[in-house]
C-alpha cells in the first residue's frame, strides 16, 4: 500500500508538528537506514544548517514560519543518535556535501559535524562517491522506518509512505546495492577531509 499526503496539507500549520511526527518516528525504528543523496540526513544536521532547509520549505510552500520551532523539533529528534537504543545505517551521497546550503561556514560546520560523529556506536556512516560504480539506477531519497515495515519518500509536492512488502523489498534491495557501493570509517574520512577544505577555501559571498 502507498499512501500520498501533499506538504501543503501536511504542513499547513508550519513545520513544527510534522518534525512531532518524525520525532515519534525515530523513537520508534531501533533499527533504521537511510539514502540521501544530495543533502545532509536530517538527524545529522546542525541548526544552522536546518534552519536553512526549513526556511526553504517555508518560502517555497507558503506556509507559515515557524522555523525555529521547526528546528528545536529537529535537534530534539537527534537524540536517538545518543540513548543507546537505537542504528541507524546512512548512505549520503558525494554531492551533499557541495550542495550548498547556507554558504561556506554553514557547510564547514556541518562536515566538522559529520567527522565527529563518524564514530558513533549508533551510526553506520557511508559516503558514496560521486564516481562509484552502483549496481542501480541512479535513485531519489528514501528512509525505512519501523524496523523495515515502511519506507518513506520525499517529493516536490508531496510526502509518500510505502508499507506493502514487495515495494519494500526493492527498497532494501535498492539500499543494498548503494551501502555495498559507499565508503566507510578512513575512506568516508578522506572524502569529507576533502569537501572540508573546498569550504574552508570557497569565498564567502555578500
Amino acid at each position: 500500500m502507498t499512501s500520498s499526503v501533499p506538504w501543503t496539507d501536511r504542513l499547513s500549520t508550519g513545520t513544527e508538528a510534522t518534525q512531532d511526527d518524525v520525532v515519534r518516528w525515530y523513537q520508534s525504528t531501533r533499527e533504521g537506514q537511510a539514502y540521501v543523496p544530495t543533502m545532509i540526513w536530517g538527524t545529522l544536521q546542525t541548526e544552522a544548517y536546518a534552519t536553512v532547509i526549513l526556511g526553504q520549505v517555508v518560502d517555497f510552500l507558503g506556509i507559515p514560519n515557524d522555523v525555529p520551532a521547526g528546528v528545536a523539533k529537529r535537534m530534539q529528534r537527534q537524540r536517538v543518535l545518543y540513548d543507546g537504543e537505537h542504528h541507524y545505517d546512512v548512505v549520503l551521497g558525494e554531492q551533499a556535501l557541495y550542495t550548498n546550503i547556507g554558504g561556506p561556514k554553514v557547510m564547514r560546520e556541518q562536515i566538522e559535524r559529520l567527522l565527529r560523529e563518524l564514530g558513533l556506536a549508533s551510526l553506520t556512516l557511508g559516503i558514496l562517491p560521486s564516481t562509484a560504480r552502483v549496481d542501480l539506477f541512479p535513485v531519489h531519497a528514501f528512509n525505512l522506518y519501523g524496523d523495515g515495515d515502511r519506507a518513506h519518500v520525499e517529493l516536490v509536492s508531496s510526502s509518500m509512505d510505502i508499507t506493502e512488502q514487495s515495494e519494500l523489498d526493492l527498497y532494501n534491495k535498492a539500499f543494498t546495492a548503494l551501502s555495498s557501493a559507499a565508503s566507510y570509517g578512513v575512506a568516508a574520512e578522506k572524502i569529507l577531509q576533502r569537501a572540508h577544505s573546498f569550504w574552508t577555501n570557497a569565498p564567502i559571498q555578500p
